[in-house]
């Protein structure tokens, strides 16, 4: 992995942990709460998004739409998940579970089916990097605790997703040339349109979810596109089975934000996981 594509996905990282904090402080948001910062999202990039189109002039054929609109539709059962996981389950066992199960399978996948081949110094960074995740959302004596098993279930769904959008959105980027703004803004786009009739029988839920938490609509709207544009623009031209364990990365930032911010318990134990990762990310970068 080049140095300029670890810059864009450790930065990448910062802003996903935020953005993650953020939803999480919505708590059951559910699909109102999905749309509103879609929404913003679509509108707040859609300048953006026309300017790619106006310099870049990508091709935009059935193959390109269809990638486009799939996009929109693994984003929607990620973010739908993710954020019943929020409501049911801690930020530091929801969060290290999907960040660490999707890579992992975005990986495998990436080296079985798209012959990519990392390095032996690599794969031991991925290793590190996958037992830090899981003693991260090891609990002493057990897994016990209000919401823990649901928050399991949901982070491991989650992580399917997140593998199923990365290997989907890397063919999108890197094979078919759409633009990584463009992908990711097509994504909300759609996003928006499919849960807009349900937002608008529901439009008392998003007023009063506007009212109270109307600084995490706008954060999450802004933070959730630019932290995947800077993934999908490291894609172009890196391996997935480099850049998806390497944004494993957040899970540090997440453990200490929840340490810090949420008051979640269990933290020497979870920071201490997460330096396996740091560790992890460093052979990554190397190899």
């Amino acid at each position: 992995m080049t140095p300029f594509a670890l810059l864009l996905v450790l930065t990448a990282a910062f802003f996903h942990a935020t953005w993650n904090l953020l939803a999480k402080r919505v708590g059951d948001g559910g699909a109102v709460f999905v749309w509103m910062f879609g929404a913003f999202s679509a509108l707040i990039y859609a300048p953006l998004a026309a300017l790619v189109l106006v310099l870049q002039r990508p091709h935009l054929g059935p193959v390109e739409l269809t990638f486009m609109f799939g996009s929109g539709l693994l984003h929607l059962g990620y973010f739908l998940l993710l954020q019943r996981g929020y409501a049911v389950g801690d930020l530091s066992v929801v969060y290290p579970l999907a960040r660490g199960t999707g890579p992992l399978l975005a990986t495998a996948a990436a080296i079985i089916l798209l012959g990519e081949r990392p390095s032996v110094l690599a794969i031991c960074g991925i290793l590190l990097i996958a037992s830090g995740v899981f003693f991260i959302t090891r609990e002493p004596g057990g897994m016990g605790g209000p919401g823990l098993g649901k928050g399991v279930i949901y982070g491991l769904a989650t992580g399917g997703f997140i593998a199923a959008y990365t290997l989907w959105d890397k063919q999108a980027v890197s094979i078919l040339l759409i633009p990584p703004l463009l992908q990711d803004w097509s994504a909300n786009v759609v996003r928006t349109v499919i849960l807009s009739p349900l937002a608008v029988r529901r439009w008392e839920v998003v007023k009063a979810t506007w009212s109270a938490h109307r600084m995490e609509v706008l954060g999450v709207a802004v933070l959730t596109p630019l932290s995947y544009i800077l993934v999908l623009s490291a894609l172009v031209f890196t391996p997935v089975s480099y850049v998806a364990p390497a944004r494993e990365i957040s899970i540090l930032i997440g453990v200490l934000m929840g340490a810090s911010l949420l008051a979640e318990g269990n933290v020497r134990q979870r920071l201490f996981a997460a330096g396996a990762m740091v560790f992890g990310i460093t052979a990554l970068a190397l190899g």
